[in-house]
C-alpha cells in the first residue's frame, strides 16, 4: 500500500510518496482515479521514463478502461471516455515552439468539462491552461518519488480526497 504524506513542514501542501516499481506507479494512478473531478487540469512533470504514462495507465484502468494506453507523443492527444469522465491525455514533448499548441486548436479541450492530463506542459507555455494539480515524478536509485501539489481550490479538493483514508469495507 502506498502512503501519501505531507511535506516536512505544515506549509507544504504537496503530498509525497515513494513508488518502488511500476506496480506502485500503477497503484498510485488507481488511487488518484476516484479523486478526479470534471474540469481538472493536471500537469504531469518528470524526465523521459519517469512513469507519467504508467501513472495515467493505472488511473484509466481504475476507471474501467480495458483498452491500450499509450503515450500521445506522436498524436498529441489520446481521448478516453471512461466511467463518469471525458479524459484527455496530452503530450507536448515534440513541440518545437509553443505556438504549435495554438495551431493544433487544443483550447477547446481545456474549455469543456473533461479532465486534462498534460505531459510536458512547459513546451506549450504560456498558451496551455494553468494547472489545478501538478504531479512531479522523479526517478531515484530505487524507484520514483512522487509529489502531488494543488494549485487551485479544485486542485486542493482533489488532493484532500486523495489523502483521505480509504472508507472501511
Amino acid at each position: 500500500m502506498i502512503e501519501l504524506t505531507h511535506g516536512p513542514d505544515d506549509s507544504d501542501a504537496a503530498l509525497h510518496a515513494h513508488l518502488k516499481d511500476e506496480a506502485d506507479t500503477l497503484a498510485m494512478g488507481a488511487k488518484l482515479a476516484p479523486a478526479l473531478a470534471s474540469g481538472l487540469v493536471i500537469y504531469l512533470e518528470g524526465d523521459l521514463g519517469a512513469g507519467k504514462t504508467t501513472l495515467v495507465r493505472g488511473l484509466l484502468r481504475a476507471l474501467g478502461h480495458a483498452g491500450s494506453v499509450k503515450s500521445p507523443t506522436y498524436t498529441l492527444i489520446e481521448p478516453y471516455v471512461v466511467s463518469r469522465l471525458n479524459l484527455y491525455h496530452f503530450d507536448f514533448y515534440r513541440f518545437t515552439s509553443a505556438e504549435e499548441y495554438l495551431d493544433a486548436g487544443l483550447d477547446e479541450y481545456f474549455a469543456n468539462h473533461g479532465v486534462c492530463l498534460v505531459e510536458w506542459p512547459d513546451k506549450a507555455a504560456p498558451y496551455v491552461a494553468p494547472p489545478d494539480v501538478v504531479i512531479r515524478l522523479t526517478v531515484t536509485g530505487d524507484g520514483r518519488d512522487i509529489a502531488i501539489r494543488p494549485e487551485t481550490e479544485l486542485g486542493r479538493q482533489c488532493t484532500e480526497q486523495l489523502a483521505a483514508p480509504p472508507p472501511p469495507r
